[in-house]
């Protein structure tokens, strides 16, 4: 009986040092912080993306203390404009929002600017998460500079994620909420019409 017992105690032991010892499943989720001049139409663009679960606009390269529109309007705080996207790696990998990142949602050889916007708030900048996606995107713009597909150099700086703050509750969804904007209808609305347009197996309607 004293056997049996043991025997017992030392399976429920093995047992449960295996569950301990598993490694943790993998995230559904993974997240990518990118900067291309004005959030709101880098946020619409990956918004109308397959694969992506959420965006918010933000501020990135800069603290806390300052990451408000008015401050970081300025050009002084060292933020960027950018947005989170939150995406399903089963669906679209980060490659794929390289691809749309440098293609569709902003124009990488402007320095210090996009369209109408200037200041080093509405620079060109991949803030990454991992050593994976530090890599990855250096890779990735050597090659865009290598292939010529661009007249001039690829500015987009690539630099760690320090902390990411999203940006006022206003500016969220703003393209939805402000569809007849000027401003977006002619800065971001285009960028929309050509994510579908030149990748219909990426785009989707939110």
């Amino acid at each position: 009986m004293r056997t049996l017992v043991f025997l017992i105690l030392t399976l429920q032991l093995l047992f449960t040092g295996a569950a301990l010892a598993a490694p943790a499943k993998p995230a559904a989720t993974q997240t990518a912080v990118l900067a291309g001049g004005c959030f709101w139409g880098v946020e619409g663009v990956f918004e109308h993306m397959r694969g992506v679960r959420g965006v918010v606009s933000g501020y990135a390269g800069g603290d806390s203390s300052a990451a408000t529109y008015e401050k970081v309007g300025t050009g002084r705080t060292g933020h960027a404009e950018s947005v989170q996207i939150t995406f399903d790696p089963n669906e679209v990998s980060y490659a794929d929002i390289l691809r749309v990142f440098f293609s569709v949602a902003h124009d990488p050889t402007q320095l210090n600017r996009q369209g109408p916007d200037t200041g080093t708030q509405y620079r060109s900048a991949i803030f990454y998460t991992s050593d994976a996606q530090r890599d990855l995107a250096r890779s990735y713009i050597a090659e865009l500079n290598k292939s010529g597909k661009f007249s001039r150099a690829i500015v987009t700086r690539v630099d760690p994620l320090e902390a990411f703050y999203p940006a006022e509750n206003y500016h969220q969804d703003f393209i939805a909420k402000n569809p007849r904007n000027p401003y977006v209808l002619i800065n971001d609305l285009p960028k929309i019409h050509e994510l579908e347009r030149r990748y219909p197996e990426y785009y989707r309607e939110p």
